[in-house]
């Protein structure tokens, strides 16, 4: 069934998308956490609601980070060895400041992302998975995009942001 192209799913669906039990489903419902429709005396959950809760929305900084690093994804299609190298230089200056804690952590990851190439760094600089949300906190990719470049990108971040809230 579907309610404007978006599928319906019952209770038992929607609690093997969450990986959750169908009564956790059923409490978030009742809660209000979750919104559904009655299908007689049946509760069905719009696919969307169900994989929103599966994707909870970056805060503001976050989206920001995120639109930013779409830009240096752009820029890493069109120039991959120069921006490799640039977050490569970039790291290393980084973990000879940190060299232990959470920090040198984060640095080690991104390591790891930056050695299994082109595809792996794309994917973590657009991704909506909160490990990238956070690995992106703690960036290489400092100077990739010139100044002129970083604030056209803030720009349209900010615009974008506000005609969002006030639709």
């Amino acid at each position: 069934m579907t309610v404007g192209g978006d599928d319906l799913l019952t209770t038992g669906e929607a609690a093997v998308l969450l990986g959750s039990s169908r009564q956790h489903v059923v409490d978030m419902c009742d809660q209000g956490l979750l919104p559904y429709v009655r299908v007689g005396s049946h509760r069905r959950l719009r696919r969307s609601d169900v994989e929103a809760v599966l994707r909870p929305e970056l805060t503001r900084d976050q989206l920001k980070a995120l639109w930013l690093h779409r830009a240096v994804a752009g820029r890493l299609v069109s120039d991959p060895d120069a921006v490799l190298a640039k977050a490569a230089a970039n790291l290393e200056r980084l973990r000879s400041v940190h060299p232990d804690g959470m920090a040198a952590k984060w640095l080690e990851r991104w390591r790891a992302v930056l050695d299994a190439g082109v595809e792996s760094v794309l994917t973590v600089l657009t991704s909506r998975r909160p490990d990238d949300v956070e690995l992106r906190q703690n960036s290489p990719f400092a100077g990739v995009l010139s100044e002129t470049e970083r604030r056209a990108v803030l720009a349209a971040f900010a615009q974008r942001w506000r005609s969002d809230r006030a639709a």
